[in-house]
């Protein structure tokens, strides 16, 4: 099947002979609002960099889906630079989307294909939960920071360093700020869960609470966050509550987007995902950790010099099995996946 052929089929449009083009991927949502979320996103950056061939893909859920964008992608264009649109790394970024630049250099091997970090923990982050935060506070009857709890809520992960980035930001935002008490919590996977949180800032005097979710879209998980909360106004009567939205479309976001893409076409250090071509990972994988989501292991050899680290990341597969939910491997509704920041 030729390339524009293959562009199509993958809900991409048909242009040929594209130097570059850039693929973000998206986690994809059960709920098709998050979904078009992500859309509209890649709208808007389309918009502000006119210049740029920007495509959109899926891990899962929503079409077009990221091994057939790939594959698409890499015999459009001569060098294709992959851009998670995902907060935190866990078992997607670190194993799922690698084995599928890995294919597509296989099946390609006329197509340079970079693949870029996770957006991460990061002073742009930072500056739009401190914005959040403010507008939170502006809301509450007494905007008293010191009687004021608060609580980033993300998903929750298997892996570590995933769940570190997050202790990470809400240590970022208690040291930035005034309040006394900056709590983490989690919507699955690991704990503290948000109830658990609130009962202990409210033993502790917290007379307000304010709720940031750490997601850049809407889903499911988004709306269950906004049904806790308001159980917890009727549980708590004497405690104000606020609870902030999703942030996706800052402009933040955008200006990471921006740099993690002109960082890769200059070549600039660890501007590369650091578990690209990782042995270890295929060492996971051949464990059972981990898969894709279109089912196809196939791997391209690692290259020299690829993988250049003492590994001291986690690659846990965030798949759960037996955390948070009562089967097997499934995507029903109720499956947490650990990918904090992404729809569900």
């Amino acid at each position: 099947m030729n390339a524009p052929i293959m562009m199509q089929a993958a809900g991409m449009p048909a242009r040929a002979n594209i130097d570059d083009t850039i693929l973000i991927v998206g986690h994809g949502s059960r709920e098709d609002s998050g979904n078009r979320e992500i859309r509209d996103f890649t709208d808007a950056w389309r918009a502000r960099r006119p210049d740029w061939r920007i495509e959109l893909c899926f891990i899962e859920f929503a079409a077009p889906e990221l091994n057939a964008a790939l594959l698409a992608a890499a015999r459009g264009s001569r060098r294709v630079l992959v851009v998670p649109l995902i907060l935190n790394a866990a078992g997607h970024v670190k194993m799922e989307i690698p084995e599928a630049v890995e294919q597509a250099r296989a099946a390609n091997p006329q197509a340079e294909i970079l693949l870029a970090p996770h957006l991460g923990a990061s002073d742009p982050v930072l500056a739009v939960l401190r914005r959040r935060l403010r507008g939170a506070m502006a809301e509450l009857d007494m905007p008293d920071p010191t009687t004021t709890g608060v609580v980033l809520l993300g998903r929750g992960s298997s892996d570590r360093g995933a769940n570190g980035e997050m202790a990470k930001m809400a240590r970022w935002l208690l040291e930035e700020g005034d309040h006394e008490l900056v709590d983490l919590a989690f919507t699955g996977i690991t704990w503290p869960r948000l109830e658990k949180v609130v009962q202990r800032q409210v033993l502790l005097g917290m007379r307000q609470v304010v709720v940031l979710p750490y997601y850049l879209y809407t889903g499911t998980l988004m709306q269950r966050i906004h049904r806790q909360v308001e159980h917890l106004r009727g549980q708590y009567p004497q405690v104000r509550f606020a609870c902030t939205a999703h942030f996706g479309f800052e402009k933040e976001i955008f200006a990471l987007m921006d740099e993690r893409v002109e960082n890769l076409r200059a070549g600039v250090p660890d501007s590369r995902l650091v578990c690209d071509g990782c042995t270890f990972r295929e060492i996971a994988h051949d464990l059972g950790h981990g898969h894709s989501h279109a089912h196809t292991h196939d791997h391209a050899p690692a290259q020299a010099g690829d993988h250049a680290h003492g590994h001291p990341h986690e690659h846990g597969h965030s798949h759960e099995q037996g955390h948070s939910h009562e089967h097997g491997h499934s995507h029903e509704p109720g499956h947490d996946h650990g990918h904090a920041g992404v729809p569900a």
